[in-house]
């Protein structure tokens, strides 16, 4: 069996599709792939969920092609992979910038498909400090990311685990393991698509699109995530969607996936299990 979809343009997504029920699709953060869902898909498929989870394009093993770097493509691409497993009645669940590819594909592709929404440590609904958003991420530090990225990303991908998962802060221990797997994930996507992938996780505004999406929607969210603040995000879309629940994680990180995979998990499964 080989793991993959076409998208419209024809660039492959790789997916990885296990255990059997309702599907719940995973929607990585940057700069990551599928394997960032290691702590969620065995332990929702042995909940008797179907989990499928997929490289971003540019990212992992999908195709890296020049272009197509943007939320309306990340969200067809998106919708190709549930059109091709024909996932129906799923849980749509995005971290920090798969977040608002899960919105987008929500807004452009419609509910047929999907019953209900996770946004966790997500960047919706606007991350960055444009106009008309003073309170948001300055376009500096998006911008400090962006040249990291070009100077020596490697470099990069082994020091921002650090801030990722609040390593040595509180009861979070230093981890080899998890700024190993950082570093793996993020030196196998393309650095071209990195680069894209800074402006649209900073700049896109989804603001007007959320207030159309009528799906029960859980958002989680760390009170200590450094990366994509809680009170510029997450409170705001809360204050958005129509019938959302806001859970906000004590002390937790920007990579709350990990550090508190216990409890997302035995969220994750609740909520979907209604």
């Amino acid at each position: 069996m080989t793991n993959f979809v076409a998208a419209q343009d024809g660039t492959q997504i790789f997916y990885r599709d296990i255990g059997s029920g309702r599907p719940i699709v995973l929607s990585h953060g940057w700069p990551l792939n599928s394997d960032a869902w290691d702590p969620q898909m065995q332990f929702l498929a042995d909940a008797g969920f179907r989990v499928v989870a997929y490289d971003r394009r540019g990212h992992g093993r999908s195709d890296q092609p020049p272009g197509g770097y943007d939320m309306d493509t990340f969200a067809d691409d998106l919708a190709a992979v549930m059109q091709a497993l024909d996932l129906r009645d799923a849980v749509l669940v995005g971290h920090s910038m798969g977040g608002g590819e899960a919105v987008r594909y929500v807004t452009r592709h419609g509910t047929d498909r999907v019953a209900k929404l996770v946004l966790l440590g997500a960047i919706t609904p606007l991350m960055g400090a444009i106009d008309g958003h003073p309170e948001g991420v300055p376009k500096a530090v998006a911008d400090g990311v962006k040249q990291a990225v070009l100077d020596n990303r490697s470099q990069l991908y082994l020091d921002f685990p650090t801030a990722f998962f609040a390593m040595g802060q509180g009861d979070v221990p230093h981890n080899a393991g998890w700024q190993m797997a950082f570093w793996q994930q993020g030196m196998s996507g393309a650095l071209h698509a990195q680069l894209a992938c800074v402006d649209q996780f900073w700049g896109t505004d989804f603001r007007a699109e959320m207030a159309s999406i009528t799906l029960p929607t859980l958002v989680v969210h760390g009170s200590g995530d450094d990366i994509v603040p809680l009170d510029t995000t997450a409170r705001r879309a809360v204050e958005i969607l129509p019938n959302a629940t806001l859970v906000v994680y004590e002390g937790a990180s920007h990579g709350f996936p990990v550090t508190h995979r216990d409890r997302l998990n035995a969220d994750l499964a609740a909520f979907a299990y209604v």
